[in-house]
This record gives structure tokens, sequence and C-alpha cells, in this order.
């Protein structure tokens, strides 16, 4: 059964989303601080998160951030706030969708299920950094899939769910340039809100991670006017 963990402090809402999810066959926790979501984290092990970003013991997207330091685990922010600022915002701290209330109960069960689906995915590609297949590996730069990982020189290096997704797709497709349109596809689907923005946030956080100097990349490149594309 699919753990989810809601951490939302409005009382009728975070209700609603409990029943409905419990009515779908999901199990979940819910609470209503980013504190309490902290504590519950390791023992309970969500495998996906909603968060709410406005919370009483953080302000906005700190919310976001702060989850993020002590988890890899998908976060689908849920917010009134629509401004596109805000859920660039969100997805640059680590949020891997974003829904604006209110929102159907439907497509939020759709996009829970999109990104199990990309998620679970990874165990039937299970690679390890020390026995890796060339699919997944180069001189330096290591996916492993089983951890969702990237190992760059022995150095384990950990991503976002989005960020490790434009980095499988771009690393399994050396020299192929993909557009914007393709990475926001290959990592939420057609129908889940995303921009051409963050992909470029995306983008910057990964070159971060894993380039000596990321003002002039030597893996991922900028093809100008088109996208980017991996170089081995």
């Amino acid at each position: 059964m699919t753990k989810v963990l809601i951490i939302e402090d409005d009382n009728i809402f975070g209700d609603m989303l409990s029943l409905y999810l419990i009515e779908e066959q999901y199990d979940v926790v819910r609470v209503a601080s980013a504190g309490e979501g902290l504590r519950i984290l390791k023992e309970y092990s969500p495998q996906v998160i909603l968060l709410d970003l406005m919370l009483p013991d953080t302000e906005g997207t700190n919310a976001c951030s702060l989850i993020r330091e002590y988890t890899t685990i998908p976060i689908i922010v849920i917010s009134t706030e629509t401004k596109v600022s805000e859920r660039i915002q969100s997805l640059t701290e680590g949020a891997d969708d974003y829904m604006v209330k209110p929102f159907s109960m439907q497509e939020l069960k759709a996009r829970i299920e999109a990104i199990l689906r990309r998620t679970t995915a990874a165990p039937a590609q299970t690679v390890s950094p020390t026995a890796a297949s060339p699919a997944t590996e180069d001189r330096k730069l290591t996916l492993d899939l089983a951890r969702r990982l990237l190992i760059n020189n022995g150095t384990e290096i950990e991503t976002t769910y989005s960020e490790f997704e434009i980095m499988k797709l771009l690393f399994n497709n050396p020299s192929k340039v993909f557009s914007r349109e393709e990475l926001i596809n290959a990592i939420r689907g057609i129908d889940s809100y995303i921009n051409e923005r963050a992909i470029d946030v995306h983008i910057t956080n990964l070159r971060k991670k894993i380039e000596a100097n990321p003002k002039e990349p030597q893996y991922i490149k900028t093809v100008w006017g088109v996208g980017y594309k991996f170089m081995k």
C-alpha cells in the first residue's frame, strides 16, 4: 500500500485529502507542521509527501527546502498561491510538482501515480556504483539507479526526483539534444504543471552538483535555441 505523508495545518482541507486518499487505498498520515513532518519521516517512510507551504512553523517555500534537506522523497506542493514565481521558487527549493488549491482530487491521484511510476521503475534497472553497465557509467560520473544517486569521482550526490530523471534521460542518450519541452514531458507528463524556466533551474542545480566549473560545464551542454545535451 502506497504511503502518503500530508503536511497540512488546515484541518478541513487536510481531513478531506486524507479521507479521499484512504478511500483510494492509500496509507495516509497527516501532520500539521513541518517540524512534525520531519519527526515522522523516518518512522513512517512515506513514498510521496503532500506539502502545504503555509505552515505555522515555516514561511512559504522555506518548508520545501527544509523537508528537502532531509529526504529525496518526491514532494508535491499544495498551495493557494497562484503566482508563477512562487511555483518556480518551490521547484528550485526541491519540489517535484505544484498544485494550486482548490484542485481536482482525481488529478491529485493521477499526479501521485505518475510520480510513483517513475520512482518505482528504477529497481528494475538496478546498477551498483561498482558494477555499473556502460549505459549508466562514465569514467568519472555514475548513476546508481537503485539508490537514485549521482556518483561523481566517488562522491555520492543526492538529487531531487526531477533532477535525477533529467540526468538519467540525458546520461543514457549521450550527445542527443533534448528540447525543454521533451524534458518537461519526461519528468512530469504532458498534463502536469511545469514550465521551461523550471527546467533551466533544474539544469543549473545539476551543474552545481556535478560540474567542476558550473559556468563552463563539461557534461551538460546548452544547445542555444534548442535545449540541452550530455557529453561524455
